[in-house]
């Protein structure tokens, strides 16, 4: 299958730091890549450098077909990438569907006024979740009442509605309990089924093994090493995470 996102030769230098040195590797439609390392290992440059926040020092980003390095974070998103932080940046006063449409809400008139077509929102977030197999009791009520696992889906289903075709999840299941890490991890796989392609951030091994179809290991800016789990470790991984510092 022909990958749908492809980084090569990817380098970022802050001042006389090198973060990311020669960085290359493929993600393929409906593929989780887990981009594994400890902190400090370059992870999350690699992921802004994707994502448009930040510019490689070196090297290209190809999506789709079409380069996207020296694009802004919006042209990013409208070719369908969608990145998801761990802060999740959702406005928790709102509910799920005014989040889903936050920045571009729908309106409608009344006696000639345009005022939010609050209704029109929520059910279309009712909808996108049902389709990722997840239930909200109560459309109305703001996302700070809902759970870690909950609002982490409202996160993705906002990307989903707007048509990504990768998704990037920063540590999706920090700070959250068993339960809802699972439902997380179910979420992953639900997306795959769709083809969407995602590339999983985390240092927590649990995680990488259960989400991932292909383990990319960095440290210190560099890859360690790329793994399927099915022919690793979890030794391994850690050694592999440590390499580039013994």
């Amino acid at each position: 299958m022909t990958a749908i996102l492809t980084a090569t030769g990817l380098k970022k230098r802050f001042g006389g730091i090198e973060a990311v040195k020669d960085v290359n590797f493929e993600v393929h439609p409906g593929e989780c890549v887990v981009l594994a390392g400890d902190n400090g290992a370059g992870k999350s440059t690699i992921i802004k450098m994707i994502s448009g926040v930040y510019q490689p020092t070196e090297g290209t980003v190809t999506f789709d077909g079409e380069k996207l390095t020296g694009k802004s974070p919006e042209a990013v998103r409208r070719a369908g990438i969608e990145t998801i932080y761990q802060d999740l940046a959702l406005a928790d006063n709102l509910d799920a569907g005014l989040n889903l449409y936050l920045g571009r809400e729908k309106t409608t008139r009344v006696l000639g006024i345009p005022v939010l077509d609050r209704k029109s929102m929520r059910n279309a977030a009712v909808e996108v979740l049902k389709s990722l197999g997840i239930v909200v009791p109560d459309p109305t009520a703001p996302v700070r009442d809902m759970s870690g696992g909950q609002r982490q889906a409202i996160a993705i289903a906002r990307a989903i509605h707007w048509q990504a075709k990768l998704v990037i999840l920063d540590e999706p299941t920090a700070a959250l309990g068993v339960p809802e890490q699972r439902e997380v991890m179910a979420l992953i796989e639900r997306l795959k089924k769709k083809g969407v392609a995602i590339i999983l951030i985390s240092h927590n091994l649990p995680d990488i093994f259960a989400a991932a179809d292909r383990i990319i290991v960095l440290a210190r800016g560099v890859i360690g090493g790329e793994r399927r789990p099915s022919e690793t470790n979890d030794e391994e991984i850690v050694r592999l995470m440590m390499g580039a510092t013994l």
